[in-house]
């Protein structure tokens, strides 16, 4: 070892380093590097990351940090001065050293944060102890002195370094940069106030990519950061001198002159030594009350709950009970589960939705008693070693879902009982994905964003949530082979995969939470959290957060649970009924009905088109139904679905491949569905223990090849011990293998099927009540609010515009009735305060008599014109005056609330004081009602839609079976013909390449909205009809380009009352096929089953085959596919139960296995 690199940037120097830590480590030791730091801008991001990667590599981790360092406090935050903090590099020289750089950057971020985290030198000497300072590169409060000619304040600055780190830890560092010339004037004074302080001097480069080449792209990264181009001169840029990662060799040449400045970054190497104990659980302590074990309290809430759970339980039940609470002392984890219970307990206790369980938690009795989790775990087979293995000691993960509007409620909780200091967030950090990166280079390259976005969308989508490296993207995709064969383009590209992977921002979990059980800045960084549900959150994110030991809990919000509560609370208010939604009968008639109509817009899991149509296939009868669909609806086993709902229905034979599966999948006739299964089989044929089978689970789920040979041994011989025939054996290994890719976990489809069902009983049962909790927790989602006010006319259930003696603040049932009304909050322009002292002036003096009984009583000075129209134009003043009337006098209206607002001030005398209406009445002259068309364009204005009646009723009952739904586009495939219709919402307006104008519109009818397509060409010949508010009927191609159906416009119809009759014929199906209709193939679509036909060659080899099936599972959709099979010169087609969602892309991946022309689309 002759020189190590005591100065080094990863990406987590967020847009301003470029290597990422493993790509750094393994270049370190390309150099033959026996020791290499890690010091990024004031922050510690990386550094569990990089100590694990260089144990891993036998690489010394140096763990530092290149602080900025406040010019005076770090409280100081004045402009101009506090703003442009100095550098210093700090590296641990032990493990105090690196606690003290935890507190340190902690402290940087909690409260010397300005622009940057600083510190300040009171901090330096509170936490110095086991710290190595180097002066750091020009920006260096030294090296800035040096620049300014000020040698005197450059050396009170090193002294004071010294006074604090001790002379022997303070090093004046010397970087290898020659192009710059001010690096060489503070090498040279470096040089000479060594030899006149005593401080050593340390060779060191400022490394932030790892090649020369590397330059450009890391260039790239700072022009994404400042938001430049790189086109602007005026900008930060680190061109002109080179970051790379240079050899011991060429450092040593760089500095031959002072060979004592390249050994002294060997001897900083060989003092710093700083290793901790990963993997080691750390769990807070839970204080059981009078000081008892921990675990005998544990037994002692099990029992307790056990017996309310089962009031005659059998001894099964209670072995059970016994092993995993073995188990779980064995383990140590006692604390977990009452920690758990505790913060679930107080939050049911305080009527905070829970939800009945997530994940493999739900397998545990222990959990079910202790009212963790609400879901038998005995009733629906699930198995407490998929939660925890018995044969290996890993932490436990319970994941709670909370109602999302009370979540934070539970965290106050944990954090008061537990200590702020113990109780922090977890951060995330959000990396350019390959859409992003060419994005983003685009834009800094100066490229036009139309070509950006043009090419960024040929990359393809991630394929079941896995990211595709552009580069095998490149190789893979013909489209964007071809367009790299242009210079221009593959430079684009090129530099987009140098930049890909890359940290683009730190960003916090959504629902994560670690609690300590020692102030957490003993492990771990903390800077500022950016959401209210916690104060601050760890530096390091959730992996390292793992390794560490610390106990981590996600507490989710869940919507659901929202609009489960606020139904309930809806449900008394309105029904005078208390319901406990854990004790609805779980065998419920009415639900199932619902259910098995298809009924299950808002029930969660089952509202998708595709999930509707399924439930409906399969009618439900009990929750194990629920429980599948929630399983098999996904990419991988909707394969299995339809066979699923015809083995339910007798319409298929149920067979299995020995009779000991038949335990393990009875309840799915026959079909893997959950990994519980897998673990189940193993049991049943191989007499596995329930650890072997979670082993043997995670083997095949994650792939891992050794240990599945392994397995694979045990398994079969296993079988064969147990009287299974060895070939049947291995063929139900290799079976198990292949479902292992999809098979999901039963215990947290269960959990979710549970909420379903929930949703669906209240739905049934109290639907006016569920629908406004439903309307309530979508208020800011306009798409939503439109897809459940047609749910509720579905229902019978009418949606009333606002009403200021009626509406509350929110969606609200009027008792007695089948209607909902809007509430105030909704209605844009409307003051918050207004709408509050409406609704309270409402509760206290009743009901608004007339008009002149609501101005004379809401007293505010914020009732203004704004306010006024507000509620005249939404309808809210229907009940009291005609809304014509009410604008037609406004002024006059607010000129004589103005005078009781005046005489109330002075004093004077008023009739009004008391609420009272009781004097001269407001006079309204005559004005013209307001029209049908008026008024639906203020409801759409105000309240984001319309409400009294949708301008498109008229046209749709008229153009029954001839257009197509908006709300139903998601059912058509790539290229399918349509007719919609739609009343235009917003027009956006670009120019091509060419300069020629095109149109995205949104357009929306009763059931929905979608967005059209409107080249130049069709443009030119419609331009009239595309004004906000119109009528329109589209014929068009549906494009999945972007994932969500679009129309591309062939031609477009201005729909009036006057017209219609035209256009009906025109789009009318007796005119489908003819020359004259572009729309005949809607009908027929409409009518007939998309499909997809593949023609199998001959002699097919069984790879290829694997990956046509790797295809068809990856792309859900609803084209049928068939396969037309060749074999000893006969040609048969079947049909598969295969449906992919077809596109060009699709085709091409298809042919590159079958060959050109084997791929045809047809209906």
């Amino acid at each position: 070892m002759n020189f190590v690199h005591l100065h080094v940037h990863s990406h987590y120097s967020l847009l301003d380093g470029l290597p990422k830590i493993p790509d750094l480590v393994k270049r370190a030791k390309e150099l033959g590097q026996t020791a290499l730091a890690l010091t990024d801008h004031g922050s510690m991001y990386g550094i569990i990351e990089f100590y694990k990667a260089c144990k891993k590599e036998r690489i010394k981790p140096i763990l530092g940090v290149e602080a900025y360092l406040a010019p005076g406090s770090r409280h100081d935050k004045h402009g101009g001065i506090d703003d442009k903090p100095y550098h210093l590099v700090l590296l641990a020289e032990n493990l105090d050293g690196y606690k003290n750089l935890l507190k340190l950057i902690t402290l940087a971020n909690l409260e010397g944060f300005y622009y940057k985290p600083r510190i300040d030198k009171e901090l330096l000497r509170e936490h110095r102890g086991g710290i190595i300072a180097l002066t750091a590169c020009l920006q260096g409060g030294a090296p800035k002195a040096i620049r300014s000619g000020d040698l005197e304040r450059a050396k009170n600055i090193i002294r004071e370094y010294q006074e604090i780190f001790g002379p022997q830890n303070v090093y004046l560092e010397m970087q290898s940069h020659p192009e710059i010339p001010e690096q060489g004037v503070v090498n040279q004074a470096m040089v000479n106030l060594s030899r006149e302080l005593g401080a050593p001097l340390v060779a060191t480069k400022d490394v932030h990519y790892l090649k020369p080449e590397d330059k450009q792209a890391q260039d790239l990264l700072l022009c994404i950061q400042t938001g430049k181009t790189v086109a602007d001169k005026n900008r930060m840029t680190m061109t002109g001198y080179d970051c790379s990662m240079s050899s011991g060799e060429e450092m040593a040449a760089a500095f031959a002159d002072l060979p004592e400045a390249v050994a002294n970054t060997v001897k900083i190497a060989e003092r710093c030594n700083v290793s901790f104990e990963l993997g080691k659980n750390i769990l807070p302590k839970f204080e059981v009350p009078g000081g008892r074990d921990e675990n005998e309290y544990l037994r002692e809430l099990c029992l307790d709950g056990l017996a309310r759970r089962y009031p005659d339980a059998a001894q099964a039940i209670k072995d059970r009970l016994d092993f995993e609470l073995a188990v779980i002392a064995k383990m140590g984890f006692a604390s977990y589960f009452l920690i758990v219970a505790d913060f679930v307990n107080f939050a049911k206790n305080r009527g905070i939705a829970v939800g009945p369980g997530r994940g493999s938690a739900a397998g545990s009795i222990a959990s079910y008693a202790l009212n963790v989790t609400d879901i038998d775990p005995l009733k629906y087979g699930l198995l407490f070693e998929r939660f925890l293995n018995p044969d290996r000691i890993s932490m436990p993960d319970i994941d709670l879902d909370f109602a999302d509007t009370r979540r934070g409620e539970v965290i106050d909780y944990v954090t008061k009982k537990y200590g702020a200091d113990k109780v922090a967030g977890i951060i995330t950090f959000g990396t350019m994905a390959a859409r992003a990166a060419v994005r983003d280079v685009g834009r800094v390259l100066g490229w036009p964003y139309g070509e950006v976005d043009r090419i960024s969308k040929m990359i393809p989508p991630p394929i079941q949530g896995r990211h595709i490296p552009l580069l095998t993207s490149i190789a893979e995709n013909k489209e964007l082979a071809e367009i790299y064969k242009d210079a221009k383009t593959k430079e684009l590209l090129d530099f987009a995969a140098k930049l890909e992977g890359t940290v683009r921002h730190a960003s916090q979990h959504a629902c994560a939470v670690v609690i300590g059980d020692r102030p957490l800045t003993e492990y771990t960084p903390l800077q500022n959290a950016q959401n209210d549900d916690v104060s601050v959150v760890t530096q390091y994110s959730m992996k390292p957060i793992e390794d560490i030991g610390l106990l981590k809990m996600d507490f989710l919000g869940l919507a659901n649970l929202t609009i489960i509560q606020d139904s309930l609370e809806i449900i008394e208010a309105v029904h005078g009924v208390k319901i406990d939604i854990d004790k609805i009968p779980l065998d419920d008639k009415k639900s199932f009905e619902l259910l098995s109509a298809g009924e299950t817009t808002g029930v969660f899991q089952l509202e998708s088109d595709g999930m509707k149509r399924y439930v409906r296939e399969l009618k439900p009868t009990e929750l194990e139904d629920v429980i599948a669909m929630v399983a098999l609806y996904r990419p991988g086993p909707m394969q299995f679905i339809e066979s699923f709902i015809k083995r339910k229905h007798g319409k298929e034979s149920i067979a299995y491949e020995h009779p000991l599966m038949e335990n393990a999948l009875k309840n799915t006739y026959g079909i893997p569905v959950y990994q519980e299964q897998v673990m189940q089989i193993s049991k049943d044929l191989a007499l596995f223990t329930g650890g072997e089978a979670d082993t043997l689970r995670k083997a095949m789920g994650k792939k891992i090849a050794a240990l599945m040979a392994e397995m694979r041994v045990k398994f079969i011989e296993g079988a064969v011990k147990n009287n299974v025939p060895r070939e049947i054996a291995e063929k139900i290994f290799g079976k198990l293998e292949d479902f292992a890719a999809y098979g999901f976990n039963k215990s947290h489809a269960a959990c979710y099927a549970m909420i379903a069902y929930r949703t669906a009983y209240l739905k049934a049962h109290y639907p006016n009540c569920f629908m406004a909790a439903l309307l309530n927790s979508d208020l800011q989602n306009l798409d939503r609010i439109t897809i459940e006010v047609e749910e509720c006319r579905r229902m019978g259930l009418e949606v009333l515009p606002p009403d200021v003696n009626e509406s509350f603040s929110k969606f609200s049932v009027v008792p007695g009735t089948n209607k909902i009304r809007f509430g105030l909050s909704a209605i844009k322009n409307l003051g918050t305060d207004i709408s509050e002292l409406i609704i309270k002036e409402r509760k206290d003096g009743g009901k608004y008599q007339d008009l002149t009984d609501f101005v004379a009583r809401v007293k505010s000075k914020n009732f203004n014109k704004k306010s006024l129209e507000a509620l005249v134009q939404s309808g809210a003043f229907d009940s009291l005056a005609e809304r014509g009337m009410i604008l037609g006098n406004s002024e006059a209206i607010l000129a004589w609330h103005k005078n009781l607002e005046a005489e109330s001030t002075k004093n004077q005398f008023s009739l009004f004081d008391s609420g009272s209406s009781a004097g001269p009445k407001l006079i309204l002259r005559a004005a013209p009602p307001a029209t049908r068309a008026q008024k639906l364009g203020w409801e759409k204005e105000l309240l984001g839609l319309y409400i009294s009646e949708h301008p498109m009723k008229e046209f749709e009952a008229n153009l029954k079976n001839i257009i197509v739904p908006l709300g139903q586009l998601a059912s058509f495939g790539e290229g399918a013909a349509v007719a919609v219709g739609g009343v235009v919402s917003t027009v956006k307006k670009i120019l091509t390449k060419k300069g020629d104008p095109m149109l995205f519109v949104k357009i929306e009818d009763t059931s929905g909205g979608g967005e059209a397509i409107v080249f130049p060409n069709v443009l030119s010949a419609s331009a009239e009809c595309w004004s906000e508010g119109a009528a329109v009927a589209i014929d068009g191609v549906i494009s999945l380009k972007d994932g969500a159906p679009k129309i591309i416009c062939n031609k477009v119809y201005k729909l009036s009352a006057d017209n219609l009759p035209e256009i009906k014929k025109i789009l009318s199906p007796h005119a489908a096929g003819s020359e004259s209709s572009p729309l005949g193939a809607a009908a027929v679509l409409n009518k007939a089953e998309a499909r997809v036909i593949l023609k199998i060659p001959a002699g097919f080899a069984d790879d290829a085959k694997k990956r046509i099936k790797d295809i068809l599972m990856s792309a859900p959709g609803s084209y049928r596919v068939y396969l037309t099979l060749v074999e000893a010169g006969n040609r048969r087609t079947i049909e598969t139960n295969y449906k992919i969602d077809y596109s060009e892309e699709i085709k091409c991946e298809l042919e590159g296995i079958l060959g050109g022309g084997c791929v045809t689309v047809g209906e």
